[in-house]
């Protein structure tokens, strides 16, 4: 047994550490016994010299808005009188502005009662955080308020995350408490006629500017009720603009831009946060005004510029467990409202049968995203979620339907230094035996970092000039276009 000493059978005298050895008492030479045999030994193991690697020490919180303590305890002594002040039913029925009003008038009248000193900055900085705590989304507003935010994730009350220029940064900012931030994520998801409590604690739902939400509640979130928000922008990205970023080169962005217009069925894959929603308003932007879009989606988000989009949203079960609409209910509908384009926010259940059918079907031009690492990982993913929603089909046929109606994968991705770059503009080409044939016609090949560790890489061309989908292009008269993008990416 391991630990144990031996009971019986040998010295149980315990052993004594050896005594150190002096420097002023020389030790006693001890006999050298002649050896036996020459036995050859390794020698000793060169000492490791390289220094230990160092901890990265956990920077501060980002400072996002100046607050001590002793004005979180004012606040809260100020919010509460107001509360037990103030009719929130009347409060209710009046605009915006007005309530504003009249919650700066009462908070002034409890200010001068409780005879608090504040400097005029101070006081105008209570004034306005108790407004948004009545009226808005609390401490969340002068998030909400930034352009250049990108994801906002709150853990509870006390630590709230940021993510700006693709690196997640912890910030100063807090709520009051766990109550706090329960209701506005209540009044969040209300908004969208849903709800989150105890007895449903996980729910998907949107800002008014279409930025995605979802949160989570205790119990199942053990240490407060946990929000994440995937901002978006408020000038909406052009493919102009990702081009400007280095996303993806001017001669892929010609290409994406005949892709979009002359309605070939397009695949958006890419990790979480890899742009792939991004860049599908941006390809969104090539439809033409006259057709008529039907989009359908978990959570509302997408935002098309044409004159004709009719937006389908599913629903979660009420109280009793019914009443869900499902994504695959919203595709199958819209095959019986006319559409010419179908535009599925995010492919992620059965659903992607139904959608495979439309394209095969005459409605042309549709659009998806799905999370997958590579095309070839999303044409599994297709396969893969086809057969989990119950279909009792051959491997063949499945993939046959695929490539009959999947004509470009374009697969985005997040790279380690947080930008975002179009990695593969892939075209599915058919089937040969068991076997999806794909040819790139563009790669994004990384070619080392720079000082500041920023990724450095340039998008090539696989030399294709004649695309599988070119007769496609010469029938919408942009085959010349095609080309000379095709030809300017090779010649580089």
């Amino acid at each position: 047994m391991f630990g144990k000493r031996p009971t019986g059978g040998g010295d149980t005298t315990p052993r004594q550490k050896p005594a150190a050895p002096s420097a002023a008492v020389p030790k006693a030479a001890a006999p050298v016994a002649a050896p036996k045999a020459a036995i050859p030994t390794a020698p000793p193991p060169a000492p490791n010299l390289s220094p230990a690697p160092e901890k990265k020490a956990v920077p501060p919180p980002i400072a996002i808005e100046s607050r001590s303590d002793q004005y979180y305890e004012v606040k809260t002594t100020i919010f509460n009188a107001l509360i037990d002040t103030i009719d929130l039913a009347q409060l209710a029925q009046l605009d915006a502005e007005s309530a504003r009003e009249e919650i700066r008038d009462i908070v002034n009248e409890i200010i001068a009662i409780k005879n608090v000193t504040m400097s005029i900055a101070e006081q105008e900085q209570l004034l306005q955080d108790i407004c948004n705590d009545v009226l808005g989304y609390g401490p969340l507003e002068p998030l909400l308020a930034r352009d250049d935010i990108a994801d906002i994730m709150v853990n509870g009350a006390e630590r709230v995350f940021i993510e700006v220029g693709g690196k997640v940064q912890l910030t100063n900012v807090r709520f009051r408490d766990n109550a706090q931030l329960m209701n506005i994520c209540q009044r969040i998801v209300s908004q969208i006629g849903r709800r989150v409590d105890e007895s449903s604690p996980i729910c998907d739902a949107r800002l008014p500017d279409g930025s995605r939400v979802n949160v989570i509640a205790p119990p199942l979130a053990i240490d407060g009720p946990t929000l994440t928000i995937r901002k978006f922008k408020k000038d909406k990205l052009k493919m102009a603009d990702l081009v400007r970023f280095g996303s993806i080169s001017p001669e892929g962005a010609t290409v994406l831009n005949v892709i979009g217009n002359c309605r070939c069925n397009v695949l958006i894959s890419g990790g979480t946060g890899s742009g792939k929603t991004t860049l599908l308003n941006t390809m969104t932007a090539f439809i033409d005004i006259d057709e008529r879009i039907i989009t359908c989606e978990d959570a509302a988000e997408l935002q098309l510029q044409q004159p004709h989009v009719v937006r389908l949203e599913t629903r979660p079960p009420n109280l009793e467990g019914t009443g869900e609409i499902t994504m695959r209910d919203l595709v199958k509908n819209c095959l019986r409202m006319r559409p010419e384009r179908i535009i599925v926010g995010e492919v992620r259940g059965p659903e992607a049968f139904d959608l495979l059918q439309a394209m095969n079907t005459g409605h042309d031009g549709s659009m998806g995203t799905l999370h997958a690492n590579s095309p070839r990982e999303a044409l599994q993913r297709v396969e893969s979620m086809i057969t989990m929603g119950g279909y009792n089909l051959p491997s063949k046929t499945i993939r046959e339907m695929v490539t009959g109606a999947i004509d470009v994968i374009v697969q985005a991705a997040r790279l380690r230094d947080g930008s975002r770059r179009i990695t593969h503009i892939t075209e599915v080409i058919g089937l040969e035996g068991d076997v999806v044939i794909t040819q790139d016609l563009f790669l994004y090949e990384i070619t080392g970092e720079d000082e500041s560790g920023r990724v450095r890489g340039r998008h090539v061309s696989t030399g294709i000039s004649r695309p599988a989908f070119w007769d496609r292009a010469r029938y919408f008269n942009r085959e010349r276009e095609l080309l000379e993008a095709l030809e300017a990416a090779a010649a580089k």
